[in-house]
């Protein structure tokens, strides 16, 4: 990290220093294992005790925070310590990335337009008529299929491969190994073997998505496989060929998407959930982990867990029944038994 004053810090988040302004920092650490040169947080009123005795050169706290005893460190009061941290954690993420330069390794096709003040990492490979706005980071070992388009301010991390014709956002985060367009998965029974279904659409992510590291999002048999403004994909999630992600909907790893599911927008994945295909999936619906999902849902901000999934209620129920599922079927074989010896 580039060092800073706390005043600059303080600039940077909107805050005011309590203590030596002049003070330097030049890495970022939580208040519990604070060191000299550290800037921490206090958001969560059950730290407060470590801000007494921190060895931290600055801690981030909000306005209201009044200290029982004396606080040694530097403080920079803000409106909310858990933004202002993040703020200054994107603002540290942007100071780390590399020079705006073109590797003279990577391999750039001579149609292919490339923007201003845009980075790209060795054995990068950039094909026929494609664009790259302004701003962009594109790490080593990346592909960019013929016309595709990247938006301004896109982030490609290394070795993330993107099939022809895909549309990529602006302010997107493209994180190691994810594969954008690859085919669906199409195939059409034919006497014991199967015949592939050509996958000719595209891939279509708009502004302001995060994808994470190995998550495959395949291209649409005909059209688009769609991924709205906003989402969130966490790492190792499969979205199958023209799905629809609405927008700030969000995905925790291993969420698997089966083709032409329309999920809404503001819904929440927990890990491992499963949609089947053709269905879907009403505004705000929050599926619980491992939720296995076989039918649409229709009510807006409905929640529902396991599998099938139910709602959480239901389920909570049956789960204290299955735990005695044993003893019921031994009293009920008790009880069985006990009726024939009277009928006898």
């Amino acid at each position: 990290m580039t060092s800073f004053t706390l005043q600059q810090v303080a600039d940077i988040t909107g805050g005011k220093v309590e203590g030596d302004g002049n003070a330097t920092v030049y890495t970022l650490c939580k208040i519990e294992e604070g060191v000299k040169g550290g800037l921490g947080f206090l958001a969560n009123p059950k730290y407060t005790h470590y801000i007494y005795e921190t060895a931290a050169t600055g801690i981030i706290v909000s306005n209201d925070f009044v200290p029982e005893k004396p606080v040694t460190t530097t403080i920079i009061r803000v409106a909310d310590p858990y933004s202002a941290f993040a703020k200054l954690l994107a603002f540290y993420d942007n100071a780390a990335k590399p020079a705006a330069v073109v590797s003279d390794k990577a391999d750039i096709a001579a149609t292919a337009v490339i923007g201003a003040n845009v980075y790209v990492g060795a054995f990068a490979v950039i094909g026929d008529g494609v664009t790259v706005g302004d701003n962009c980071y594109i790490y080593p070992n990346t592909v960019i299929g013929n016309n595709c388009f990247i938006g301004e301010s896109t982030t490609i991390y290394a070795g993330v491969k993107i099939y022809a014709g895909c549309i990529i956002g602006k302010h997107c985060t493209l994180h190691a190994g994810a594969v954008i367009g690859a085919d669906g998965f199409g195939f059409a029974p034919n006497n014991g073997t199967y015949d592939k279904i050509p996958q000719t659409g595209n891939v279509i992510i708009k502004d302001y998505v995060e994808i994470g590291a190995n998550t495959c999002i395949d291209k649409a048999t005909m059209g688009s496989t769609v991924i709205e403004e906003g989402v969130k994909l966490d790492n190792l999630i499969q979205i199958a060929h023209n799905v629809t992600i609405g927008k700030n909907t969000v995905m925790a790893s291993q969420v698997g998407i089966s083709g032409s599911t329309h999920v809404g927008e503001n819904c929440m994945f927990g890990g491992q959930v499963g949609l089947a295909g053709h269905l879907k999936i009403a505004n705000g619906t929050r599926l619980a982990a491992q939720a296995g999902l076989p039918n649409s849902v229709h009510r807006e901000n409905t929640a529902l867990i396991g599998t099938p999934a139910i709602d959480p209620a239901i389920f909570m129920r049956s789960v204290v029944h299955f735990k005695n599922f044993d003893k019921i079927v031994q009293r009920l074989n008790a009880l069985e038994k006990s009726s024939k010896n009277l009928t006898d």
